[in-house]
């Protein structure tokens, strides 16, 4: 079978390698080691702090996880499937056909997520996680009348009225509530079906990273980057986390508007829209994915897709306005609730460092690594994308453009102090741009990194119980 390819001039023209004085291995290696110290020193740091006064309300702080060695009957698939990616990966990602790429990349990531979760066992591992007192599937028995739950939806936020919602369902905009609703009530109610659908959906997050990487900076860095994104370490959280599925739905909104803004796609764009608008009824922190949305249409130097994009991305605030939810009205009282929490005792000079480190271990040293060539094509890739004169990015410089805007995005929620501590989970949609960095690393050292990445994700999850 033949590896799909085709002609489209709003595509970036293909590079062989990267640039040749930026090919050396010491800088990648000196950028992972100062992730892994920044780790360290955050590991240090935090569990000093949390021992002196418990303000950081973690036990195992940069994560929220408490020391618990351990091994359990995920543990021989995950040490197969890490050993099979690490071997065979980057060879497969070279030369399969395009669409079964997709596929088999999808299929690894599932089976890479399952296998860590099932670490823990079935029931403690999937089908418990999101039934604890916190969790959505609490509620459910709340919205027998939808309308009516989501007219007094923002009366239960704050912690004081009689009923106030659970942790996370106050947290988030109701979206996120409304998909367990519904999968209960087309008959797949309770922890195991809700575990299995966010892994299953955050696993798809891959492909649809992978789409997107290829029609804004070509096909060989998208293969390149495929056997990382099957192996993330914030897998770890995936399975299982509502914020998987949040990191899905958001991926394929970036893909399709990538698609759209390439092969001049009508339906692509409205679909991207509509994801765009649910994703920002399932987190208050996801309107961020705007800003990689927006760095798509700055790479395709386009904005046919703007309209569509724009006209279904808005049915979705206007559906849940006329029904009774008004998001603006909410966010301020989540803040409230926020500091009622432990977000009012976690000191923000601990977690507004201490987060990076939490996502250095969620993303890898592969990807600090691959951080440190973006940040150094950056410049360049930033001067050439805003000059209205010059041709449309090279490769290398849309994929640097894309990770940056994520790390951007990232950056902001940091510096917001809403997101103080539980990043491994909550910044998973963010994670997944991060990610294709790793496509600018040397193709010779692949293996060894690949290993790296598959090392911290095993580590944590056997040595730590994350609660998630």
């Amino acid at each position: 079978m033949k590896t799909e390819e085709r002609s489209d001039s709003s595509r970036p023209a293909e590079e062989p390698a990267a640039p040749a004085g930026r090919a050396g291995h010491r800088p990648d290696l000196v950028a992972a080691g100062v992730g892994a110290l920044l780790v360290a020193v955050a590991c240090g740091v935090g569990w000093a702090w949390q021992r002196s006064n418990g303000e950081l309300q973690a036990q195992w702080p940069p994560l929220l996880a408490s020391w618990n060695p351990h091994v359990g009957p995920g543990t021989p698939a995950a040490l197969t499937v890490a050993a099979a990616v690490v071997a065979y990966a980057p060879a497969l990602a070279d030369r399969l056909p395009w669409r079964r790429l997709l596929l088999t990349a999808w299929a690894t990531a599932l089976a890479w997520i399952f296998s860590l979760a099932l670490i823990e066992g079935w029931y403690r591992g999937i089908a418990r996680r999101l039934t604890t007192k916190h969790e959505y599937l609490r509620v459910i028995d709340r919205f027998d009348d939808i309308p009516a739950a989501l007219r007094g939806f923002t009366d239960h936020i704050v912690v004081g009225p009689p009923g106030n919602w659970p942790a996370h369902v106050a947290g988030h905009p109701p979206g996120a509530t409304l998909t367990f609703v519904w999968l209960d009530r087309i008959g797949l109610g309770g922890g195991a079906w809700a575990g299995v659908f966010c892994i299953v959906l955050g696993a798809s997050g891959v492909a649809a990273v992978l789409i997107a990487v290829r029609a804004l900076a070509g096909e060989r860095l998208a293969r390149r980057a495929a056997p990382f994104l099957a192996l993330a370490p914030f897998a770890v959280w995936t399975g299982t986390s509502a914020d998987g599925y949040f990191a899905g739905v958001a991926a394929w909104s970036i893909a399709l508007l990538a698609v759209a803004a390439t092969r001049r796609s009508l339906l692509a764009a409205c679909a991207s829209g509509l994801l765009f608008g649910w994703t920002c009824y399932l987190s208050y922190g996801l309107p961020l994915i705007a800003l990689p949305l927006a760095t798509v249409l700055l790479i395709t130097r386009t904005t046919r897709p703007v309209l569509p994009f724009l006209t279904a991305a808005l049915t979705v605030p206007l559906a849940f306005t006329l029904t009774g939810f008004a998001w603006w009205e909410a966010y301020p009282l989540l803040v409230e609730r926020y500091y009622q929490g432990a977000g009012g005792v976690r000191p923000y000079a601990y977690w507004v460092w201490g987060n990076l480190a939490a996502a250095t271990l969620a993303v890898g040293l592969a990807t600090a690594a691959g951080l440190r060539r973006t940040l150094t094509a950056t410049p360049s890739a930033a001067l050439g994308a805003l000059h209205p004169r010059r041709p449309a990015p090279t490769a290398e410089a849309a994929l640097t453009l894309l990770v940056l805007a994520a790390l951007l995005a990232l950056l902001a929620a940091d510096l917001s102090g809403m997101s103080k501590a539980e990043t491994e989970r909550i910044w998973q949609p963010f994670y997944f741009w991060l990610l294709p960095a790793t496509a600018l690393l040397p193709v010779r050292g692949r293996r060894g990194w690949l290993g790296a990445q598959a090392g911290v994700a095993l580590l944590v999850n056997h040595l730590v119980w994350t609660g998630w």
